[in-house]
Order: structure tokens, then C-alpha cells, then sequence
């Protein structure tokens, strides 16, 4: 909200400069921007009183876009990658997928082990839990579950992140 928007009956107001010129009425601070051929912005309206500060709309339009482009530069996006294992997969076979999935936890990515079950694989499904347990072991050195294996209907699917 800026200028006659504002319909506060009190606002703490913040000069051009950034000092504060304490609590006052709404028309105070509105004709103290006027005299200061600046505009009255509504910057916390959850406060009690509300702050307002004495600027440049369109400047401080452009630098609050500014600051927010800065802060989604510094996130980091985090992926989920998939591992798909299958209960009659040879051991040579699971050492590969779990250096393929090292390499993603280091990178940063959250991993989803996924074991898939087809056809009379389904009637063996209690012992093939013991395949993501392994599969944990050669990466709990850098990862640790973030969701434990749990069975979604045809597959088990765990899910790895990086160790804090």
C-alpha cells in the first residue's frame, strides 16, 4: 500500500534516510512524503503500529525485485533421482547402482531406491527387503533414510538424502 492507500489510524514512520521519525498519525506522514516529493509505503502492515517509510516507490519497487532475484540465486534446488533395482539383481549389478547414487547424494540430490516387482517376484517380496538394506550399507557412509522402505504397489521405495 502506498500514500491514500494507507488508512491506519497510527503508522511508525522511517524516514528517506532510514532514521526513525517514531509514531504518528497517517495525514502526518503522508504530508511529511508530500513535502519530501516522495511516497508513503506500507512496508510491515502486521506490525502494531504499522511501519511505514518515506521513499521512491518505484525505486524501492526495483530494489526489492533486486533482492529477491540475489536470494533465488543463492537457493540451492535439490533433484530427486531414481534407482531402479529389480530382487533378483547380482551383486556387481548393486554395486553400480549404488555408485550411481553416491554420485547423486554428493551432488546434493535426494535419492528414491526404487525395487521393482514383476510377476512371481511378488511372492518373494519379504525377502528382498534385505537387497535396499544392502544397499544402504555401502552408502551410510554419506547418506542416511529419509524415508524408510515401504511398499507402493508393485514396488518397494526408499528414499536416501545426504548426511547432515
Amino acid at each position: 500500500m502506498i500514500n491514500e492507500q494507507i488508512r491506519d489510524k497510527e503508522v511508525r514512520v522511517i524516514g528517506e534516510d532510514g532514521e526513525q521519525l517514531g509514531v504518528m498519525s497517517s495525514k502526518e506522514a503522508l504530508q511529511m512524503a508530500r513535502e519530501a516529493e516522495l511516497d508513503l509505503i506500507k512496508i510491515a502492515p502486521t506490525a502494531k503500529p504499522p511501519v511505514c517509510k518515506i521513499a521512491d516507490y518505484g525505486k524501492y519497487k526495483y530494489e526489492q525485485i533486486r533482492r529477491e532475484k540475489a536470494a533465488k540465486k543463492k537457493q540451492k534446488v535439490t533433484e530427486v533421482k531414481e534407482i531402479r533395482l529389480t530382487p533378483n539383481i547380482d551383486v556387481n549389478d548393486l554395486n553400480t547402482k549404488a555408485n550411481q547414487a553416491r554420485k547423486f547424494i554428493q551432488k546434493g540430490d535426494r535419492v528414491k531406491v526404487a525395487l521393482r516387482f514383476r510377476g512371481r517376484e511378488m511372492a518373494h517380496m519379504n525377502s528382498s527387503k534385505d537387497i535396499l538394506d544392502t544397499f544402504f550399507e555401502k552408502l551410510e557412509d554419506i547418506a542416511v533414510i529419509e524415508k524408510p522402505a515401504k511398499l507402493e504397489g508393485r514396488s518397494m521405495i526408499m528414499f536416501l538424502c545426504e548426511k547432515r
